[in-house]
């Protein structure tokens, strides 16, 4: 065996033994906290009056196609979902922190490079030991190992576990921003029902007023009644008039901002049937407060930012420790270019480092502080989270409750004023009664009609936020409802 081989071999094996070893105790040792979830900041299960029992589906495990079941409705979504700008910056940044991560996966891993490099020189004669002038070069060609760290405290590793978190985090809230913009979508497209049934309702009391006022005033020009009549008349027909401009005024504004969600134009949209008890959507099971943290994709998001928060302090505390680097290369070197591959031409370099610094005035102590600052900051965060999604809930049950409660009110309401509008005007025909009095039971029965009409309204729009408060569609989404294997840590879901 020549000697250059051997030499060769050997020196590969000792690179291998030990970038075998630098693998094995760079597994062996991690200085960052053992992951730990605070305990829940609230109550572990709801309020005895907003329990919605056994009965539904969760909301977690139902998909938004099967839960808007109109199909109007669902083509907006879905025109929502491609051109919403705030979604699209949210997928931006998930490919943001993506990226990120893999930067700082990068640095557990040796850098190889090949190099060569090549120069001439002249040295005079008074600066050499002969007394004459001289002229040398230098070529090299070699595969170089650059300065690659020994991860032996889990300092480079915990670093990349934190980048991972906040991958995860990223596209966690981009999944919260996925579900918030969907629960606006339906949410503005109810409003914008409701406001089309309210106009439907004044344009049809003003068509009927206006007749009312021609037969009055009629009536005016033949003497059978008084100017007084007439004018109470057209008070009427002015107030459900000035009522349908400020009802479509409404609708222009909630026609705008529907199209800003929708990111796009939405086209006409068709006149819808009035609302309904049969346009409720489908009943919702609150299940316990400790499951909003699986489907929540907000609180997920904060809890992956607080794993992100217990590995930076890791990486921290390995500051503490020596740092060992290693850098070597292997290749070619002759003082002639010709040369440059001839035998024993072989040149190597190997230049383990160790550093550890004795002062550096408080830095290193103040990075772990400052770590464990962040830690407890994301802590409160995390705990804050769950406390705002079990108020949503309870807000959206408590909402859905006492607004199906108000509903059954207003119905027999409108029933009442529609009885005392006939029989007002039946006592006006009959000369038994002033004018007035029907001027008040109209004007009464047409803000019960729209109060209705609202109330409906909000009805739905409490079971569309309690759809959003329990973290719809989130694990449909992610195959676990189904009984399919999540995805791996280290690769975020894309909905």
């Amino acid at each position: 065996m020549p000697p250059a081989f051997s030499l060769f071999s050997v020196f590969r094996l000792r690179i291998a033994l030990l970038a075998l070893s630098a693998v094995a105790l760079a597994g062996c040792m991690s200085l960052a906290r053992a992951p730990e979830t605070p305990p829940l900041p609230v109550p572990e299960v709801w309020p005895a009056y907003l329990e919605s029992g056994t009965d539904g589906a969760l909301a977690g495990e139902l998909p938004w196609q099967a839960y808007f079941s109109d199909p109007l409705l669902q083509r907006l979504i879905e025109t929502a979902l491609a051109n919403n700008r705030d979604l699209r910056l949210a997928a931006l940044r998930v490919d943001e922190a993506s990226a990120a991560f893999r930067i700082q996966r990068s640095d557990r891993f040796p850098g190889v490079g090949v190099g060569a490099q090549g120069g001439r020189a002249r040295v005079p004669g008074d600066l050499n030991m002969s007394g004459r002038s001289q002229v040398g070069g230098e070529y090299r060609a070699e595969v170089g190992l650059t300065t690659w760290e020994l991860d032996l405290w889990g300092r480079v590793r915990n670093l990349e576990d934190a980048a991972l978190q906040s991958w995860l985090a990223s596209d966690a809230a981009r999944q919260a921003v996925h579900l918030a913009l969907i629960a606006q979508v339906a949410d503005g497209y109810l409003g914008l029902r409701e406001i089309d049934e309210r106009v439907a309702i004044a344009r049809q009391t003003v068509a009927t007023r206006e007749e009312s006022y021609r037969i009055f005033r009629r009536r005016v020009e033949v003497g059978s009644t008084s100017k007084l009549d007439l004018t109470q008349v057209q008070t009427l027909l002015n107030q459900a008039q000035a009522l349908l401009t400020q009802l479509e005024q409404a609708r222009a504004t909630q026609l705008h901002a529907l199209a800003l969600l929708v990111g796009a134009d939405p086209g006409p949209l068709p006149t819808k049937a009035p609302f309904d008890e049969t346009a409720a959507l489908a009943e919702l099971r609150a299940g316990l407060p400790s499951e909003l943290l699986t489907s929540r994709p907000d609180i997920i998001a904060a809890e992956h930012q607080l794993r992100a928060r217990d590995a930076n302090i890791g990486a921290a505390r390995a500051a503490f420790f020596p740092r060992i680097a290693l850098t070597g290369s292997f290749g070619t070197a002759s003082s002639d270019l010709e040369g440059l591959f001839d035998s024993g031409s072989r040149a190597w370099t190997f230049m383990p480092t160790l550093s550890l610094p004795i002062f550096d005035g408080g830095r290193r102590r103040a990075n772990l502080e400052l770590s464990e600052v962040h830690r407890d900051i994301a802590v409160a965060e995390y705990e804050k989270t769950i406390q705002a999604a079990f108020r949503e809930v309870a807000d959206a049950l408590s909402a859905k409750y006492w607004l199906a409660e108000q509903l059954t009110i207003q119905q027999a309401n409108l029933e009442a004023q529609n009885e005392r509008a006939r029989l007002a005007q039946l006592r006006y025909d009959n000369g038994t009664a002033a004018f007035l009095e029907v001027l008040d039971a109209q004007r009464d029965l047409l803000g019960v009609q729209q109060q209705l009409v609202q109330a409906r309204r909000a009805l739905l729009s409490s079971q569309v936020a309690l759809y959003a408060a329990l973290g719809g569609g989130t694990l449909a989404a992610t195959g676990e409802a189904q009984g399919v294997a999540p995805a791996p840590a280290s690769t975020p879901s894309t909905r």
